[in-house]
């Protein structure tokens, strides 16, 4: 008979952020213009109504480069500093540009140069399974709603049963009656967050840089 894993009465939280997937929720649920978020004060606040202790907050975004956008890359450059003194730990990357056609309707179409990242969702992976390895937490929490994340949730219980020991994972995303997507990431718990907790995490700083 197989012994049941026991779950721990003191929970270590690892908490991974994609910030665009987060500021494209927050705009759609809420019609934020730009990432006002404060990473930390969210995962303070979610850790704190689970029970869980947080451990450790990570960050990953695309940002552009300065001849591309002054203006985002101005802001994404201010705002990864602060995080950073707050002991976040970042991995940013440079956004690669593209053409694409949007149809608008009756035939009518335009192009415009669209930001892609690249790498962000398979750094993001490798960084929970590399953590769930070297056992720094017991629930990793994804603020993302990317469903290529769900194969990391596969990777996570294959290295829990290998090392005989308990570990969650969840995913937390803005959620309002504009969401159009109010799933989380498949095989985790989801934690829709609504409008008055996630305004109790707004950053009280403005990177945005001031025109004349």
């Amino acid at each position: 008979m197989k012994s049941e894993i026991a779950e721990p009465k003191d929970k270590r939280a690892a908490v991974f952020f994609d910030g665009q997937n987060l500021f494209h929720s927050a705009k759609e649920a809420f019609g934020y213009e730009y990432p006002n978020f404060d990473p930390m004060a969210l995962a303070k606040l979610i850790c704190a109504n689970k029970g869980w202790g947080l451990s450790q907050v990570r960050f990953y975004t695309g940002i552009p480069d300065p001849g591309d956008s002054p203006f985002w890359h101005h802001f994404w450059t201010a705002k990864l500093s602060y995080m950073g003194r707050q002991g976040i730990r970042i991995f940013s990357r440079s956004l690669r540009y593209r053409n694409q056609t949007i149809k608008i309707g009756q035939g009518v179409t335009y192009t415009t140069l669209v930001g892609q990242e690249k790498g962000i969702d398979v750094r993001i992976a490798l960084d929970a399974v590399r953590c769930a390895r070297e056992n720094t937490y017991d629930v990793a929490v994804f603020f993302s709603q990317d469903q290529d994340l769900s194969e990391v949730i596969d990777e996570i219980r294959l290295i829990a049963k290998a090392q005989s020991r308990w570990i969650k994972a969840a995913s937390a995303y803005p959620s309002s009656p504009t969401s159009k997507n109010e799933r989380g990431i498949n095989k985790t718990d989801w934690i829709p967050i609504e409008r008055l907790a996630y305004d109790e995490c707004l950053d009280s700083n403005d990177y945005r840089p001031k025109t004349a």
